[in-house]
């Protein structure tokens, strides 16, 4: 709030404008880096914003060791024992976010002439079990009781509730509501979806979610110089800016049906939700992919887990007394 506060000051009433920090070639090396991820490989938001703060923590790292970045006696001993030292008492997840993330760096500076020879291979796989885990989902009832403890008397409500029916209804996924524009709800009854990447889909608005958006848009929305289709209800109206946002409205809604979810990314639970009613009531794994828009199917495997009825079909009795051990 201050910030375009001052801005304006230092316009009408001439206040001197702060220096800013000067750029050290850390930062400048980071910017370039980030610029490759958007340019060259095409990354989609959430993953250059996973990535910097990874390089950012390597760079600072090195500079604490050496005092200066000197890539050209850099070794694979000194990647190791960064990544020794700062995986100690991450998760899993978060260790092989870093090494993948540092990987990716040390590819780059090979690429750009940095160091002499590529040492991304010198980065040691952490090690994950994809699919280990039944991923977590609301049940039918637990959904539509979201969906009703939403009031929708007001434009926070009204806001919320077209949010949570695109996530329940679509399955969209949290960053692709906060990013969705004014030029992405088309007048064919369809929204396009701007997914991972440079990916496009067009995905057709169901009866309750087109009217639910519709009246948002046209009662509670108002001008903004913002082209985001939802925004925040505080000045400066301006488009709700992250992934997090959407987490956050799901967190309250769910609190307000007393619902007390333990996953941490609460606004995939609809997400999770879907796909495993649609596979508990007869889809297939390719039908469930095309919805949820992934680009492989083994990415929907995990959701195989989650029918029951099906599993047990397969399952091999227990031995009996006596039987095999």
């Amino acid at each position: 709030m201050l910030r375009p506060f001052l801005a304006h000051l230092r316009v009408e009433r001439g206040l001197p404008v702060r220096a800013g920090k000067p750029a050290s070639p850390a930062d400048d090396l980071t910017q370039l880096y980030v610029g490759y991820l958007r340019t060259d490989r095409g990354l989609a938001e959430n993953s250059v914003l996973v990535y910097a703060p990874c390089v950012r923590n390597f760079l600072a790292y090195r500079l604490s060791k050496t005092g200066s970045l000197a890539f050209e006696t850099m070794d694979a001993e000194t990647i190791r024992a960064f990544l020794v030292e700062r995986i100690a008492h991450r998760s899993s997840e978060s260790a092989r976010l870093l090494a993948v993330a540092l990987r990716s760096f040390l590819r780059f500076l090979f690429l750009c002439g940095k160091t002499p020879r590529n040492l991304s291979p010198a980065v040691p796989m952490v090690r994950t079990y994809r699919q280990s885990a039944v991923p977590a989902v609301l049940s039918p009832e637990e959904v539509e009781r979201v969906l009703s403890a939403t009031d929708r008397s007001n434009p926070r409500g009204r806001r919320d509730y077209a949010i949570l029916l695109l996530l329940a209804r679509l399955g969209l996924r949290a960053g692709e509501i906060a990013s969705l524009e004014l030029s992405d709800v088309l007048r064919a009854g369809e929204i396009v979806v701007r997914g991972k990447g440079p990916q496009r889909d067009h995905v057709p608005l169901l009866a309750d979610v087109g009217e639910a958006v519709a009246l948002y848009l046209r009662k509670d929305r108002g001008a903004s110089i913002s082209r985001r289709v939802f925004l925040r209800l505080i000045p400066p109206r301006l488009g709700l800016t992250s992934p997090c946002a959407i987490d956050h409205i799901v967190r309250l809604a769910l609190t307000r049906a007393g619902i007390r979810p333990r996953h941490r990314r609460v606004a995939h639970l609809f997400r999770h939700s879907l796909a495993t009613r649609m596979i508990r009531h007869g889809a297939s794994i390719a039908e469930i992919a095309e919805v949820l828009r992934h680009r492989s199917q083994s990415t929907t495997a995990i959701y195989a887990k989650v029918s029951f009825e099906a599993l047990r079909t397969v399952a091999r009795p227990w031995p009996v007394v006596g039987g095999a051990r």
